[in-house]
């Protein structure tokens, strides 16, 4: 009979692996939720039990936003460039104009952070608008805009060829805090989340309990009372962002009516059937600064930036008549409501 040889070193090292890592506990859907910027924000991602260790970083990305870029803390680094103070500007600040002066760029000039001048003149800022807008102090703002009057240095610094130019980053601030939030979940070593802050998104990944890409919703631009979507899709390592002049707007003291996305060219307000725009992309950051942009482009000029740009793509919202219309790019595929 052969003999049979055990190595019972091997062995026990199997069954004690099995007996650790076989039984491991299920990881399911954890949320943190809260408020912050001005808005709400959502965090999902999958582990065994909700993990406290991450909340304080959480705040700690959300202070380094306002810090950075908040036009309503004065002592904020963007605060401080606006009022003509020479500052060496911090990392996330550096980012984000960098990423600004390349939408720019790529719009043609739609896209203008310097526009805060303006957002404050209508109302839309921190600062108390004016009573009425007219086309001469229009004009007399449109000196003070363009983001070809300023630049970042290499020391840090901000060059403004006119001091009372104003950066705005709202428009672009909030994404790249999604793509913040998610970066600091992967330090963790979390792979599978969902982040949304004020209605941006970035998803990681898959649903922890579906096994299947996440499943976002895209907000109807014309719902009333009950909550309404035009359009679910699927969002996998991807950034959503959507922009539209259906939920912001003011009256001036002659009746006027204004909506918030403003055209830097001609310093007016935007008048058009585009109601909503929204945008996928690798980052949050640059599809909430297309979105922008497509709401102040004209729509055929819009579908062309999109149409040239790698790895993006596009949903609009027309209005028409009584109805609107849904537009969207070869490689936006969703479903419809």
């Amino acid at each position: 009979m052969p003999l049979i040889m055990l190595d019972y070193k091997k062995f026990s090292f199997f069954w004690v692996f099995l007996l650790l890592f076989g039984c491991q506990p299920e990881q399911k859907l954890q949320r943190t939720q809260g408020d912050a910027l001005g808005t709400t924000y959502s965090i999902l991602y999958a582990d065994t039990r909700p993990n406290e260790s991450i909340l304080d970083s959480i705040d700690a990305v959300f202070l380094r936003m306002n810090q950075s870029m908040s036009t309503y803390w004065p002592n904020s680094t963007i605060s401080k460039i606006n009022r003509g103070e020479v500052v060496q500007a911090d990392a996330d600040f550096r980012n984000v104009f960098s990423a600004a002066h390349q939408v720019w760029g790529q719009t043609d000039g739609y896209f203008d952070p310097t526009v805060g001048a303006l957002v404050n003149a209508y109302g839309f800022g921190p600062t108390k608008p004016l009573a009425v807008i007219d086309d001469k102090v229009i004009d007399s703002l449109l000196v003070i805009t363009g983001f070809s009057n300023v630049s970042l240095l290499e020391n840090g610094t901000v060059r403004k060829a006119h001091k009372n130019t104003y950066f705005d980053f709202n428009a672009i601030a909030k994404g790249y805090t999604v793509d913040m939030l998610s970066k600091m979940l992967k330090s963790f070593g979390y792979e599978h989340f969902l982040v949304e802050v004020g209605g941006e998104l970035f998803a990681s990944g898959i649903h922890p309990e579906k096994q299947q890409p996440w499943r976002v919703a895209i907000d109807h631009p014309l719902q009333e009372k009950n909550r309404d979507y035009i359009a679910t899709l699927s969002l996998q390592n991807q950034g959503l962002a959507s922009s539209g002049n259906y939920r912001k707007f003011r009256t001036d003291a002659l009746g006027n009516n204004y909506v918030h996305t403003i055209n830097p060219k001609t310093g007016k307000t935007v008048k058009s059937n585009v109601l909503s725009s929204s945008v996928l992309a690798p980052t949050t950051m640059l599809a909430d600064a297309y979105a922008t942009a497509l709401m102040a482009m004209p729509f055929d000029k819009g579908k062309a930036l999109i149409k040239s740009l790698a790895d993006v793509e596009a949903l609009w919202v027309l209005a028409e008549k009584d109805s609107v219309r849904v537009v969207v790019t070869e490689g936006f595929v969703f479903d419809r409501h």
